[in-house]
């Protein structure tokens, strides 16, 4: 018996692992197919996209990915013309979820997100049914070196922040968005990527996580790069 449970506990320590390090990958996958789309995929003349770069091998990321997220963010490769879309789903305890990507196959990107929807009490609601609970947004993704980074951040113009790991991701209104880059660029502050997006007006406070659980499973599916939610992750 002990054999066994510790077997199972280095099985369960794996696990974590496996999906710590799946989460990793899919943010450097998202940060550089935003940056491709922006600057173009030539770490040459993309100074973001070199450092992403560097910053996903140092965590491990595997080359085919990397190259993926290159031809997702180009729109090349055998995955051909892609498709943006946003969708709109219902989770569990009232949480809203709005499903943001790409793809060249909508009707198979849209199978596997209904596959995972299965066993939340999870629904796709129609376009605008939820869309109203978030505002549109610039969002800046940026490295945290220390604290001067925040207060860089306030002097620079951003509205609001939330920090993860050693990421801090900011809020901009979309107009301003180029602008406060450059100021914060000015200061000092290394932006890995820019964009549009949405963040919730207010959050939720769900009694449990099984929410986060369907972000995670959202987020692993195919085309999809972002997940907004408003309840906190």
């Amino acid at each position: 018996m002990a054999g066994h449970s510790h077997f199972k506990n280095i099985k369960r320590k794996k696990e974590a692992e496996d999906k710590k390090k799946s989460a990793v990958f899919s943010r450097f996958s998202r940060l550089i197919i935003s940056s491709v789309r922006e600057k173009g995929k030539d770490p040459d003349s993309n100074p973001s996209l070199k450092t992403l770069i560097e910053k996903a091998k140092e965590a491990d990321m595997p080359k085919e990915n990397i190259d993926r997220a290159i031809k997702r963010g180009a729109g090349e490769g055998e995955e051909g013309r892609l498709e943006d879309f946003l969708i709109e789903v219902y989770g569990p305890e009232d949480v809203a979820f709005l499903v943001k990507g790409s793809t060249d196959n909508k009707n198979r990107n849209m199978e596997e997100i209904r596959s995972a929807l299965k066993g939340y009490n999870a629904k796709i609601v129609d376009s605008g049914a939820l869309g109203w609970l978030f505002d549109y947004v610039g969002i800046l993704e940026v490295e945290k070196e220390d604290d001067s980074t925040l207060l860089s951040l306030i002097e620079g113009g951003i509205e609001d922040f939330k920090e993860d790991n050693n990421f801090i991701t900011a809020y901009t209104s979309p107009k301003e968005t180029q602008k406060t880059k450059e100021e914060l660029i000015k200061k000092g502050v290394k932006v890995s990527s820019s964009r549009l997006g949405y963040k919730p007006k207010t959050e939720l406070s769900p009694s449990n996580t099984e929410y986060k659980k369907l972000y995670k499973d959202l987020l692993s599916c195919e085309g999809v790069e972002e997940v907004y939610v408003n309840a906190p992750l």
